[in-house]
């Protein structure tokens, strides 16, 4: 049972946008009273109280941490709740990584809301470590009050066509009256209004205002992200003076050293600094998830839980303290919940690869090399000749989860197709990690690597191992130590160093405590910008490569897909 306490503060009060110095008294639990102290206007010598912030739509796997671990690195920011989407553990273990998810959770206050996953595997064009049917969605929404929700459904093809699947897990959570999420990115006009006919009520995948608009005229709420990969709070954030009432912040996904430096409390600095109202910002931080996703999250308000913050300002949001169900759970920066033992879990079939295993061949070439003829491409004199092939780029973006294609000429080398750094054309990879099967090679553009590789088991949406690479050597090396790690990131540099970041739990969270993870991952992280990578976040960009439902050019277990035409394509033609 908490403690019994009273603090005074300015109170905001998020229905009846006021800001009123009182008296908070909170007993079991709970606002038990709000005693104004007089004054109307805020007291400049009291810091202020307000409801906690929600991060709308999160994938706690990946921050890498387990979810009792994410938690104690968000109180510090002021974060009491996450609409958690266990999509990613859930292509991996199924029914039971999302029970591990529950589970582990549970062992800490923070509050945590889960979904069922709806879209496991995302496609048929991959290979997943398992499958969640309409019947596992309808026992986790009957035996798991707590599942809150029916998490993305990406698969907006097959609710525009209706198909019988997709909507008998829409026409579930209606039953049993359950919010479900969308995952729509480009959907626009007609379409949106037909994807949003079908039940679903959110949208995280917005990258202009326009889309984000027609999304909102057919009644979706809009989540405003911005993550480790994904940022589109620059694109969105002028909607908020005519739409607060409909948006919400959210991270999607938060690799665990940017949650170290902070979360949701970071774009209402943000979007207060632009001049935004601050008490419109923090509806859309704090009381607009609540309300859509029916939390248990208190919200400032006599009889409600004790979920709230204190803050030293509305300009800077330091964070004083953190209390949930009146505990204090953090303060001054300084987390306060214990930690728990972290049980590991996995599916993961490791096996040896070699450099020979990532070569492409080129028929064109004829196993010759390049001839002594010239093309100009990109500024660069590529030596070439009329038989070379032409390779399907992947190109990638800095910020964001979609791809471009390009079809650039090969670079042949002993009749094999190879990187050319000066290009920026590096070799991307996916390998099986459910089961040995030859990896799925293609080449690709923005990493920027000199030199050397990294490699990733955190791979959406199927999660196998991901690598980008300069050469089948550097390749093959990091691919191999995430194999004998079970899981993991890894970097190999020219010189032979080699940086390992084990995620033994499903391959895709640390059993180690936050702050250690973070300090691990920083390492790895830069270790990768070293080798000559421009991009903020090296491995999160790498981890959607594989994310087939994002256009418009990915890579699979099972080859390079055109996510626009819905198809594989060829690598080099």
């Amino acid at each position: 049972m908490s403690a019994e306490f009273t603090l005074q503060a300015n109170v905001i009060n998020l229905f009846s946008n006021t800001i009123t110095p009182a008296t908070v008294h909170v007993a079991a639990g709970r606002v038990r009273q709000i005693v104004p102290l007089g004054p109307t206007a805020p007291d400049p010598a009291l810091p202020y109280a307000l409801p906690g912030f929600v991060d709308a739509h999160v994938h706690v796997e990946s921050s890498l941490l387990v979810p009792s671990e994410f938690a104690r690195l968000a109180v510090v920011h002021g974060t009491v709740a996450t609409v958690s989407d266990p999509h990613e553990i859930g292509n991996v273990l199924g029914v039971a990584g999302v029970k591990y998810m529950l589970a582990n959770a549970a062992r800490v206050p923070f509050k945590f809301c889960f979904g069922a996953p709806s879209c496991v595997p995302a496609t048929p064009f991959e290979t997943a470590g398992a499958e969640i049917t309409a019947a596992d969605i309808e026992l986790l929404f009957r035996d798991h009050p707590e599942i809150g929700y029916l998490a993305e459904m990406m698969n907006w093809p097959g609710v525009l066509n209706r198909d019988e699947l997709v909507m008998e897990k829409i026409r579930l959570a209606q039953q049993y009256n359950r919010p479900v999420d969308g995952h729509a990115p480009g959907l626009r006009g007609e379409q949106a209004r037909h994807y949003a006919a079908a039940g679903i009520s959110t949208d995280h995948e917005c990258f202009t205002a326009e889309e984000a608009l027609d999304k909102l005229a057919v009644g979706m709420k809009i989540l405003i992200r911005e993550g480790s990969a994904a940022r589109n709070f620059e694109a969105l954030i002028d909607l908020l003076p005519e739409h607060y009432e409909h948006l919400m912040f959210c991270s999607d996904d938060k690799h665990p050293d940017t949650l170290v430096l902070g979360h949701i409390n970071q774009l209402v600095q943000r979007a207060v600094a632009r001049g935004q109202h601050v008490l419109h910002v923090l509806r859309v931080a704090c009381r607009n998830p609540v309300e859509h996703y029916r939390l248990p999250v208190g919200l400032l308000r006599e009889g409600d839980p004790a979920d709230f913050i204190v803050v030293d300002d509305l300009t800077d949001f330091r964070v004083r303290q953190t209390y949930l169900n009146g505990e204090l759970v953090a303060e001054n920066g300084e987390n306060r919940i214990p930690a728990v033992p972290v049980e590991v879990v996995n599916n993961f079939t490791a096996h040896q690869v070699q450099a020979g295993d990532f070569a492409v061949k080129s028929e064109k070439s004829k196993g010759a090399n390049l001839s002594s003829d010239t093309v100009q491409t990109n500024n660069q004199q590529l030596t070439t000749d009329n038989q070379s092939p032409t390779i399907r780029l992947i190109e990638c973006f800095d910020g964001q989860l979609i791809t471009a294609r390009l079809d650039e000429p090969a670079r042949v080398e002993n009749g094999l197709v190879v990187p050319d750094l000066s290009r920026d054309i590096l070799k991307l990879t996916v390998v099986n990690r459910y089961h040995a099967a030859p990896p799925a090679v293609a080449f690709i553009r923005g990493f920027g690597l000199q030199g050397g590789a990294l490699a990733s088991s955190v791979g959406h949406d199927s999660h196998n191992i991901t690598a980008v690479g300069c050469d089948d050597e550097s390749l093959a090396r990091a691919v191999q130590l995430v194999m004998d790690a079970r899981g993991g990131l890894a970097v190999v540099t020219p010189e032979g160093e080699e940086l390992v970041l084990p995620l033994p739990v499903a391959g895709l969270m640390s059993d180690q405590s936050g702050p250690a993870v973070a300090a691990a991952y920083t390492a790895l992280d830069t270790a990768a910008k070293q080798l000559g990578s421009p991009l903020q976040a090296p491995f999160m960009t790498l981890s959607f490569m594989a994310l087939l439902v994002i256009p418009s050019l990915k890579l699979s277990d099972k080859g390079l897909f055109d996510g626009e035409a819905f198809r594989f394509v060829e690598a080099v033609v």
